[in-house]
C-alpha cells in the first residue's frame, strides 16, 4: 500500500487521534505520507498522556490540535463522537491501493496491505486494517470498521456504524441483490456471512447466525 495524506499541498504535519494499538499501527504510514521533513504527533483525550512520547512522537491535547487529523480509534460510536468534535476541514485520510471507479469519503483510514478493487463507494471515516479488502460494487457506510483480515466480496451493501470482526468472510452479493448489513449490526471474528444481517443484529459462526442472548 502506498500512503497518502488527502491534503497534499498542505503542510506536511498529521496528528493520529488516539494513542492505542490502532493509532500505534498508523505511525510508520503516517511518517511516509507527510515525508522525511513532515511531522506526526498523537491526540489523545487522555490528560495524563498529554506531554508523554508514544513510539517517539509528541502527544498533545485535543485544544493544542493544529493540523489535519486521522482518528484511529476502533469504537464506530467513539469514532463518530470524535469527528463530531473535530472540524470537517482537519480531518484527513490515509488512503490506499484503489482501482477504477472507487469513491472515498472523508477520513478514511487504510492500513498496509488492504485494497478497494473497483466500482466501490465508500462512506466518511471507514476503517479498513490490515489484509483486509474490498471488492467491486460494494457499497459501505459511514464509521464502518474492517479489523484485520475481512474479505468483503462483490456486491456487499454494509449501513453505518457496522463492525466487522477479525477474518470474518461476507459472501458475495449479485447485481441488484446485494448482500445486505444493517446499521450498527456486528459481525464476529471468523464469521461466514451467507445471508442479509438486520439492522443491530450481532452473528457469529459459519454460516453466520444472530448470537443467543444470554440467560
Amino acid at each position: 500500500m502506498t500512503s497518502a495524506p488527502m491534503w497534499q499541498g498542505r503542510r506536511m504535519k498529521l496528528a493520529i487521534y488516539g494513542s492505542g494499538g490502532f493509532g500505534r499501527e498508523l505511525v510508520q504510514s503516517a511518517l511516509e505520507a507527510v515525508g522525511p521533513s513532515g511531522q506526526v504527533v498523537f491526540v489523545s483525550d487522555d490528560v495524563t498522556q498529554v506531554g508523554q512520547t508514544v513510539c517517539g512522537l509528541p502527544v498533545i491535547g485535543p485544544d493544542q490540535l493544529d493540523c489535519p487529523a486521522v482518528i484511529a480509534v476502533g469504537d464506530p460510536a467513539v469514532r463518530r463522537e470524535i469527528a463530531e468534535r473535530v472540524s470537517a476541514g482537519e480531518l484527513a485520510a490515509l488512503t490506499h491501493r484503489r482501482g477504477p471507479d472507487v469513491v472515498v469519503g472523508e477520513g478514511a483510514v487504510f492500513c498496509d496491505f488492504t485494497v478497494v478493487t473497483a466500482s466501490a463507494t465508500i462512506g466518511r471515516h471507514f476503517q479498513c486494517n490490515i489484509y483486509s479488502y474490498v471488492a467491486h460494487d460494494c457499497v459501505i457506510g459511514d464509521f464502518v470498521t474492517f479489523a484485520p483480515k475481512v474479505c468483503c466480496n462483490g456486491n456487499v451493501h454494509i449501513e453505518d456504524d457496522v463492525y466487522v470482526g477479525t477474518g470474518a468472510i461476507l459472501r458475495q452479493g449479485a447485481a441488484g441483490k446485494p448482500l445486505r448489513i444493517g446499521k450498527g449490526a456486528v459481525i464476529g471474528m471468523g464469521a461466514v456471512v451467507t445471508r442479509d444481517v438486520p439492522p443491530g443484529a450481532t452473528v457469529i459462526g459459519n454460516p453466520a447466525k444472530p448470537m443467543e442472548p444470554r440467560a
